[in-house]
């Protein structure tokens, strides 16, 4: 006979707002010098090592403007003024980075190469091989010869 659960409550610590380290802003109050990780990446940019300048609240604590957003669905802002161009991988970096998705998608035993990553760590080859049927053409690269690259750079 299973135990009764015992109900687990999350002891939720209340700060007060004006101990707050960072500025707090909530949603659709944010000034438009401000963006989050995701609003950077969207315009090619990056926080540039710099760390987050102002808090975008939750939309659960919208309705506790006296406390702070200590919940884990809160956004760091980032300053637009201080953010760089993300960079660019060179050719090098990316044909290394090639050569190391082709090791982690390519059967050792048929040399298929997938397009996703094999349980090599766990199986050692490929699902078809390890269990002895044919794998459908549209899961492998129809060439059997070994691939070049397949860069983003190089067109």
């Amino acid at each position: 006979m299973p135990r009764p659960r015992k109900k687990h409550r999350c002891e939720i610590t209340k700060v007060p707002r004006s101990d707050a380290l960072l500025p707090e802003f909530d949603r659709r109050a944010c000034p438009d010098d401000l963006a989050t990780r995701r609003q950077l990446r969207e315009l090619g940019l990056s926080p540039g090592g710099h760390g987050p300048v102002a808090v975008l609240r939750c939309k659960a604590c919208a309705y506790r403007p006296d406390q702070s957003c200590i919940h884990p669905t809160r956004a760091w802002l980032y300053s637009m003024e201080i953010a760089r161009p993300k960079r660019v991988p060179t050719l090098a970096q990316e044909e290394a980075l090639d050569r190391a998705m082709a090791a982690r998608s390519t059967c050792p035993q048929c040399r298929r190469r997938y397009y996703f990553c094999l349980p090599l760590r766990t199986q050692g080859r490929c699902d078809p091989c390890a269990r002895g049927y044919e794998p459908s053409p549209d899961t492998y690269f129809a060439s059997t010869a070994p691939v070049d690259h397949r860069l983003a750079t190089a067109s």
